[in-house]
């Protein structure tokens, strides 16, 4: 009867464990189901006019998030070096980082500046970061540091 209870604890307390392992880091804007982005495909943003939707067909995992793509070219093109096209500071707003928190972001609400991708919350946020994008962003990198491993709601 004990071996078996203590057998039970041990699955459950893997399998909690385990289930861990696959959450999305936490220095990483994502859902629910770990998709970051929104679903938006990252390659997009710099080989279109604008961000294009992935697809299911096509993902791969970055820090723990899923990220789709709307071809293999892209899939593939993302998977040679990911930080190069990842959003940066992990997906969350930059401006919102630059007031040391960490809000969600309206992926139609982007710029490349420098060749990386910033997001930010919507498109009226984004209004007040471009009157200041280099002053926003030498804040925003001060402050990712000290906040990127602190959850989201602790901020």
């Amino acid at each position: 009867m004990f071996t078996t209870r203590l057998k039970s604890a041990l699955a459950v307390s893997l399998f909690a464990v385990s289930s861990l392992s696959f959450a999305a880091d936490i220095d990483m804007n994502a859902d629910a189901n770990d998709l970051a982005i929104k679903g938006y495909d990252p390659v997009s943003y710099y080989t279109m006019t604008a961000p294009k939707m992935g697809s299911a067909d096509y993902t791969a995992t970055y820090k723990g998030g899923i990220y789709r793509f709307s071809s293999e070219e892209n899939r593939d093109m993302f998977n040679k070096n990911p930080a190069r096209y990842a959003p940066q500071y992990g997906g969350y707003c930059a401006f919102g980082v630059a007031m040391e928190k960490k809000f969600d972001t309206d992926p139609l609400a982007w710029k490349i500046v420098d060749g990386k991708l910033y997001l930010n919350l919507n498109k009226d946020v984004q209004k007040k970061w471009l009157t200041d994008v280099p002053g926003y962003l030498a804040q925003s990198d001060d402050n990712w540091q000290d906040i990127r491993k602190v959850p989201a709601a602790e901020l």
